[in-house]
């Protein structure tokens, strides 16, 4: 049978841990991020053209895939425009499918 180890005894001429305070721990880890916000509601447009592909290039990576609402700050509903607009690009041929 294995005993259960006892916790070990501060000796007197330790001093005890300083305590953190919450504050400082999340200030460690956690960075204060900047609110995106959705360019096509900033500037109110309501449609999401396939043609204007200098506005769709800035939704797609360096690799050809499509990027994330977390990264480019869209709302869902123009997001999801977005990728519709950017498969209609690549199926006529003004957007590659990918880069080598």
């Amino acid at each position: 049978m294995v005993r259960a180890r006892r916790p070990r005894r501060r000796h007197r001429w330790m001093p005890a841990k300083p305590k953190k305070k919450k504050k400082d721990e999340e200030k460690g880890w956690q960075k204060k991020t900047k609110k995106k916000f959705c360019a096509f509601c900033k500037d109110r447009i309501d449609h999401v053209d396939f043609k204007d592909v200098a506005a769709l290039r800035k939704f797609v990576s360096d690799r050809g895939k499509i990027r994330a609402r977390r990264v480019t700050g869209n709302c869902s509903q123009h997001q999801r425009d977005v990728a519709v607009a950017i498969k209609i690009a690549r199926e006529m041929a003004l957007l590659p499918f990918s880069t080598r």
